[in-house]
């Protein structure tokens, strides 16, 4: 059990979206990742914990898309994304949940998830989402980076492979914090 307060800590999670959810990942499904994610929220809420959820949204040029020069860059699909990709999937959000969308695999730069954290006091985040070794990788390292305790839930994390999600959850993600299951997490008052 890890057990954490839970007026300091916030439950992040990552691109639990319409166009990624409904992409083919192991070892979970998107739909069970959903699920699962939603049941944790429903306690954080409960406990008075911050729920924070993350997007990846580009303009319709793609011109906001970070442009670095790599082996594979990442593009848009031709004819462009859905109209919906962008949208958290049904359910998920409440009013009293923080919004953050990001233009890139991770949800610090670019955005003010930072300084929301530190505004109200946080200081161990907990990150679920897809894909495990993109965007919640990322989250994870700079939350790390930034001196935020790090829980990985890993069942509420999803993958385009076996061996991705594997090797994140058994050599990184051990390095940045703490890896768990989300029935494992308590929040004390």
């Amino acid at each position: 059990m890890i057990s954490l307060p839970a007026s300091r800590t916030a439950l992040i999670l990552i691109d639990l979206q319409k166009g990624i959810v409904r992409r083919p990942v192991v070892p979970f499904t998107g739909e069970v990742v959903v699920e699962r994610s939603q049941k944790l929220a429903a306690r954080f809420r409960a406990a008075g914990s911050l729920v924070i959820l993350v997007n990846v949204a580009f303009a319709p040029d793609f011109a906001d898309a970070v442009r670095t020069e790599v082996d594979r860059p990442l593009s848009p699909p031709a004819g462009g994304f859905a109209p919906d990709w962008t949208e958290l999937v049904e359910g998920l959000a409440e009013p009293t949940d923080l919004l953050v969308t990001k233009r890139q695999w991770g949800a610090f730069y670019g955005t003010g998830l930072d300084l929301q954290l530190r505004r109200r006091g946080i200081e161990t985040v907990v990150i679920g989402g897809i894909a495990t070794n993109m965007g919640v990788e990322s989250t994870a390292r700079a939350a790390h980076e930034h001196g935020y305790g790090v829980v990985i839930a890993e069942d509420l994390t999803a993958t385009f492979s076996e061996a991705m999600q594997r090797f994140a959850c058994d050599n990184i993600f051990p390095m940045l914090g703490r890896v768990t299951t989300s029935d494992l997490i308590t929040l004390a008052a």
